[in-house]
């Protein structure tokens, strides 16, 4: 029971990371909290606590007013143009649990950009000035010889000579002794442009926060912008120039202009992928870097949605999750990340080194905790590299607590954490001792691709990523449901309603598993316990960014046989 108490006063603890003049008093109320956490608090804040962007709150009364715990609003962007394709948000803070929303959410729309050099034959009667210099000038803008309009930056000549002979070489005369030297032939002139390809991306995220805002906070701010710089170190292999696309396949780009002689190939899918998990990592490393500088409390999971190159990228690190529906028809993109599904990860961990786990806790997991009267008896257990079961005789080594304790979403790691992938938690410990939870948890995440280029897509195709709020009370199939149900109130015909049909659609998701207050306790409509946890939800239309893309593809298309 104390220890529970203790548990409830980090948490609400945990939480105040961004209120101001917290006394020390405080903080020493919760005998967990380490010598690291009180130093924290003179730390500055290196993000303010906000929603999200698109919500456009403009005053910390619009902040304070979403999160009442009493009446748990459920919050709409007010202005829907905000999101791309109308695309619907929406959430509700919990029933108490954590003074703040730890839930956050972003939206970003970017452009990777690639300067290429191409070179184009001469057309006849074309005639190219050739300035004394070969080197480019870029106050020399040349537009296309066709004189049609591109969708590519100032495009620059650079003029280059070629010889159709050697230049040294010569004749000898046979009668004579004098030596001419052959004149070189007419030089021609090659056009070479040099023109900028554009690659458009747009990124969904959700970051559920525990023990504290500040890290799913810093994590909305900066992992976009990660993201970003990850897909620009390989631009080169994802907008190839003309030249360096001759001989690829479809969907594959030769590898050797960086692995030499070593010829392999790597799919698009594969560079995409790898640079989300490597910003993942990124991430949580800048994370570790400023919990020494800022006050930054807490840890999140991450689930990210990358729109690019006609294809949707699921990354997801935590029990956050995301499903395509298409009518009633449901396609899971992502798994959740739980104690439970990872036991095996983390007890295989922990039998490698075996000092992790200090001296209270053991990996062996046994059909129920062994208790002492249990010593010298035979009890069914498993060790991290069996997946059935066999006899082991209790020892008092086998009294220690399980390191993954629970089932399903009570499981916890070391019997205080209930998740196992994300960002942040790089100072917490156990419960009652100095037994570090990091080295169990990752950031790694995992990437799923569905190809809308190739989908025959509808208005009522949609992706719906949530936090685990709304996962604990609707199922895949219900959440289908409901959004087919929503989406059918507002037809096409009548424009003016249709473009709410999304944002209504995310309110409906957030309403069934938020519930209404009765009683004193927050029920579902067929009068179940309704969740007390923060909800996001995004409901996302497809075939809008498939039209942008394929419409990009025709255009550029056009612009290169010209």
């Amino acid at each position: 029971m104390f220890n529970r108490m203790k548990n409830a006063l980090y948490n609400v603890v945990g939480g105040l990371d961004t209120l101001p003049g917290l006394p020390a008093s405080v903080n020493q109320l919760n005998s967990n909290f380490r010598e690291t956490d009180l130093q924290s608090f003179d730390r500055p804040l290196k993000f303010p606590y906000t929603r999200p962007h698109f919500l456009q709150f403009n005053t910390d009364d619009e902040v304070q007013v979403s999160a009442d715990h009493a009446i748990r609003p459920i919050i709409v962007p007010r202005d829907i143009t905000r999101l791309p394709w109308n695309s619907g948000y929406a959430e509700a803070i919990n029933a108490g649990k954590s003074v703040r929303n730890e839930d956050q959410a972003t939206y970003y729309k970017g452009t990777l950009r690639r300067v290429v050099v191409t070179g184009v034959a001469p057309q006849p009667g074309h005639t190219v000035p050739v300035p004394s210099t070969s080197a480019l000038t870029p106050n020399m803008p040349i537009p296309p010889a066709s004189g049609k309009a591109t969708n590519t930056e100032p495009v620059f000549i650079v003029p280059e000579t070629k010889s159709r002979s050697e230049p040294d070489q010569t004749v000898s005369s046979v009668q004579g002794d004098s030596i001419f030297s052959t004149p070189p032939s007419t030089p021609e002139t090659r056009k070479r442009e040099m023109v900028q390809k554009v690659l458009p991306w747009i990124c969904f995220a959700l970051f559920d926060g525990h023990a504290g805002s500040g890290v799913a906070v810093a994590a909305s701010n900066v992992l976009h912008k990660i993201i970003e710089e990850k897909l620009m170190s390989v631009i080169d292999l994802l907008l190839p120039s003309d030249e360096e696309e001759v001989g690829s396949g479809e969907g594959t780009l030769s590898s050797t202009s960086f692995l030499g002689s070593n010829e392999k190939k790597v799919t698009t899918d594969s560079l995409i992928t790898g640079a989300l998990e490597s910003a993942f990592w990124s991430m949580d490393n800048q994370i570790a870097q400023d919990k020494l500088r800022y006050k930054m409390t807490g840890g999140c999971t991450a689930l990210v949605a990358v729109f690019i190159l006609g294809k949707l990228y699921i990354a997801n690190a935590g029990d956050s999750r995301a499903i395509i529906c298409r009518g009633n028809s449901v396609i899971p993109m992502s798994v959740d990340f739980t104690p439970e599904s990872e036991r095996e990860r983390i007890k295989y961990l922990a039998m490698l080194q075996p000092e992790l786990l200090g001296r209270d806790f053991t990996h062996l997991e046994f059909i129920r905790r062994p208790i002492r009267k249990d010593l010298g008896k035979k009890m069914l257990y498993r060790d991290a590299y069996m997946t059935g079961w066999t006899y082991k005789t209790v020892v008092v080594e086998d009294l220690k607590f399980p390191l993954v304790y629970g089932d399903g979403k009570r499981s916890r790691v070391l019997a205080t954490i209930g998740v196992t992938r994300g960002f942040g938690d790089h100072d917490l410990k156990a419960q009652s001792s100095d037994v570090y939870i990091k080295p169990f948890l990752t950031a790694q995440p995992e990437v799923k691709v569905f190809d809308l280029a190739s989908e025959e897509l509808t208005d009522s195709d949609v992706l719906i990523m949530g936090t685990d709020g709304l996962w604990d009370i609707t199922s895949n199939s219900k959440a289908a449901e409901i959004v087919m149900k929503s989406l059918d109130h507002f037809p096409a015909n009548d424009a003016q309603r249709f473009k709410y049909r999304y944002i209504s659609a995310a309110q409906d998701l957030v309403m069934h598993s938020r519930g209404k207050l009765r009683d004193r306790n927050w029920k579902t409509a067929d009068s179940k316990p309704a969740t007390i946890d923060d909800i996001s939800v995004f409901v996302i239309p497809l075939r809008h960014f498939k039209e942008e893309f394929l419409k990009e593809k025709t255009v550029n298309a056009c612009f290169s046989r010209t």
